[in-house]
Parts: C-alpha cells; sequence; structure tokens
C-alpha cells in the first residue's frame, strides 16, 4: 500500500466542471468491473469523484492555509485510482455525461506528476519502455523477428504494419495472421522492424505521459520516412493511440490509421480478399474497449464476420457500447493480475450464455486475458482473434478429393 504523501493543492488539475456535473447517483456501480471485484463505494467513479471532491473543499479551508497544513493524500484513495481498467463503461451511462476515461487519466498522470504513482508494476514497465522500448525487457533486435518469412517486405511500401510490442514479443501468431491476410490480397507492405517503439498506450493509461512524447516522435517520423499511404495494426491499443493519443503528444501520424478489422472490410467490399472457405461454427464477439467504446469501431468486426459463410453470429446481451470489459486494460492486468483474470471469467461466461463456440475479439490483451480466463473456467469456448479467423477462410481453397472409381 502507497505511504501517505502530503502535496501542494495548487498542483491539482482543473477539474472544478467533472467534480461539479458529478450528482453521485449511482448509476457506475453496477457497471464497474472493479468494485465487482473490491466491492468497496470507494472503487467506484462515483466514491472516487467524492474523495476528490473533499480534496478540493480542504483546499479552500482558511485554517488550513493559515497554519500551512498540506493536504494528504489517503493511500487507500490511491490504489483505488489505480483499481480501474480504464474501460469506459462508466462514462456510457453516466446521466451527466462526464468524460470519465479522460478524468481518470488526467488524474493518474497528476498522481505521478506528484510523485505517489505509478503501481510498483507500471513502474518497471515503464523502466523499460524507456530503455528497451517496450514494456517486455526484450532488444530492439528481436522486434521483428516475428515477421513470417513466406510474405516479401517491401520497399518502398504501401501499408506500414505497426504490429504493437505484444505482437512483437508475446502474441506474435496475430501480427503473422494479419499480415499474412493482407498478402493475400495484394498488399505491398513493411514495417518498422527495430525501428518501432511502443505505442506508449502502457505509459498514457497509467499516468506516465512523459515518456510518451518520445514515442509518439519517434514513430512518426519513422513512419514518415519509410513511406506507405496506410498504416493498420491488429492492437486495439495501438490503434487507440496512434490515431487519437499521438497528435495530443507529437504530430498525428503521416498515415492513414486503421485497425485491421477496419481495413480488411474495405478489402473484402473490393473484391481483393476472397473469403475462399466455410467457417462452420456459432460465434460470438467481444468489444475491445479501446476499439469500441474509446474508437467507436463498433460495425467494422461484425461486418467481416457475417460474409463468412457459415458463420452464425449470435451477440451478447452486454455488447457494442455497453460490453463487459475483459479486464486486462489500463494497467489492471500488471497491478490485479488475479482480478483481471476474475473479469475475464465473466465475460466467457456472457459468451458461453450465447450458445457459441468461438469468442472473436480483435485485441492481443483481450485475447490473452480471455484466453485465460476461459482456461480457469473450464470452458471449451475457443478464444480467436478476428485475422486467426480470416487466416483459415482466406486460405487457398482445397479441392475436396474424387471419389474413389466404383468396382
Amino acid at each position: 500500500m502507497p505511504k501517505i504523501m502530503n502535496f501542494t493543492i495548487n498542483n491539482m488539475p482543473q477539474i472544478a466542471q467533472e467534480l461539479t456535473q458529478c450528482v453521485q447517483c449511482g448509476y457506475c456501480i453496477d457497471v464497474c468491473e472493479a468494485h465487482a471485484q473490491t466491492p468497496w463505494d470507494s472503487v467506484t467513479p462515483r466514491g472516487k469523484i467524492y474523495y476528490l471532491k473533499q480534496i478540493d473543499l480542504k483546499a479552500l479551508g482558511q485554517m488550513d492555509k493559515l497554519l500551512n497544513r498540506p493536504v494528504a493524500l489517503d493511500p487507500y484513495f490511491v490504489d483505488a485510482m489505480y483499481k480501474c481498467t480504464g474501460c469506459g463503461n462508466c462514462e456510457v451511462v453516466c446521466h451527466a455525461k462526464i468524460r470519465l476515461v479522460d478524468l481518470w487519466e488526467t488524474m493518474r498522470k497528476w498522481m505521478v506528476d506528484i510523485g505517489i504513482g505509478p503501481m510498483p508494476a507500471a513502474v518497471a514497465m515503464g523502466k523499460s519502455i524507456h530503455k528497451n522500448h517496450n514494456p517486455y525487457n526484450e532488444p530492439d533486435s528481436k522486434r521483428d523477428a516475428w515477421w513470417p518469412e513466406d510474405v516479401e517486405r517491401n520497399i518502398p511500401a504501401n501499408v506500414i504494419f505497426f504490429a504493437g510490442c505484444t505482437g512483437s514479443y508475446r502474441m506474435q501468431h496475430i501480427a503473422q495472421a494479419g499480415v499474412r491476410v493482407l498478402a493475400r490480397a495484394g498488399i505491398k507492405m513493411n514495417c518498422l522492424g527495430p525501428d518501432e517503439w511502443c505505442c506508449s498506450s502502457p505509459l498514457i493509461r497509467t499516468g506516465n505521459e512523459k515518456e510518451s512524447t518520445a514515442c509518439a516522435q519517434h514513430n512518426v517520423e519513422k513512419a514518415d520516412g519509410l513511406g506507405g499511404k496506410d498504416m493498420v495494426m491488429t492492437c486495439s491499443g495501438c490503434y487507440k493511440t496512434v490515431s487519437c493519443d499521438f497528435g495530443r503528444f507529437y504530430a498525428k501520424a503521416g498515415q492513414n490509421v486503421y485497425h485491421f478489422s477496419q481495413y480488411v472490410e474495405n478489402l473484402i467490399n473490393d473484391r481483393k480478399l476472397p473469403l475462399n472457405n466455410e467457417f462452420n461454427h456459432k460465434v460470438t464477439y467481444h468489444d475491445p474497449c479501446h476499439l469500441g467504446r474509446h474508437s467507436g469501431v463498433y460495425d467494422a468486426p461484425r461486418n467481416v464476420i457475417k460474409k463468412i459463410k457459415g458463420v452464425e453470429f449470435i451477440e451478447m446481451e452486454r455488447s457494442r457500447e455497453n460490453s463487459r470489459c475483459c479486464g486486462a486494460g489500463g494497467g489492471y492486468k500488471s497491478t490485479y493480475p488475479d482480478f483481471a483474470l476474475n473479469i475475464g471469467v465473466e465475460r466467457i461466461h456472457d459468451a458461453e450464455a450465447t450458445g457459441a463456440d468461438i469468442l472473436v475479439t480483435c485485441c492481443p490483451f483481450c485475447v490473452l486475458n480471455l484466453t485465460q480466463a476461459a482456461k480457469k473456467a473450464g470452458s471449451s469456448i475457443k478464444v480467436m482473434d478476428l485475422s486467426q479467423v480470416l487466416l483459415e477462410v482466406t486460405a487457398p481453397k482445397v479441392a475436396p478429393p474424387a471419389d474413389a472409381p466404383q468396382a
């Protein structure tokens, strides 16, 4: 547990509007996955805002100012601020229309600035990103070791494939599936290789924005130097960061930025990516928070799934903007891995309730946590990234064997 820290109230961000907007109605409580794991009101969005209001009121106390008495930040509040996946479900149901995702990131940045954040796991990730340009303590030289030998790297390239740290070092099969599918559509592409740095999403989500500028500047300049009209990625966290956040820290990417699901939908519509094989399964789809609620990309993955022959598509009760978080976002999994897995188990139960045998999503973090959750739950449901499904259905069609001649 963090120590109690004194701080100067003048350093607080300008959040008076958000604090005033909140009417403590409690609609956010039922959709807060962190609260379900730690059922204290202080963990809920309402509880955190109430605490911030009290800090704000203390700052106005003339006696505190007269006695030069600093305001103390309770360590339980620090813990509560990081017991949040950053999913944004609270923002969807907020009747006061508070931009809660931005508020949590703003407050975490402030906590880092005054020296009481982030949590130890995020500190370790930040040090690795600063030193190795990825949170996994892996060398730059292995950044593109995942690239399939059977896929050509073109110079010049029309598409820059941004694999992300997880796709480069931990979930390589998803990045490999992505480029193989694009190659089958005749796309000329390349990646930044050792020059690809972390998109900085793990830093931003945990409050360490200072390192983000360097990551954004490096990636944008290296991508512009490589050329290419489009940038495509299978990671939803990378997609949100590159398309939405880079402009806050440095110039926006010089390419048209697409999530893989958006890009392949266009390819299919333009008849450049043939869907050769059937996928005879009952399929449901999980919306990654970064792709869905945060970026508004709901239809592209569903449209692609529905175009695949043999698929019986079934929506979960909680879907689209009301989708349950997988539990892996916002630095939550690294700091509270057991809680993150428990949330994933609940999502697996949501998928099982549809009768589906395949759970498709569009994010390596979701695939990883939900696969682990399915194992913990003893579920037979299979978790797949959309790129893995397309790798199967875009493979060259194999003619069925001819019937043996009759005697």
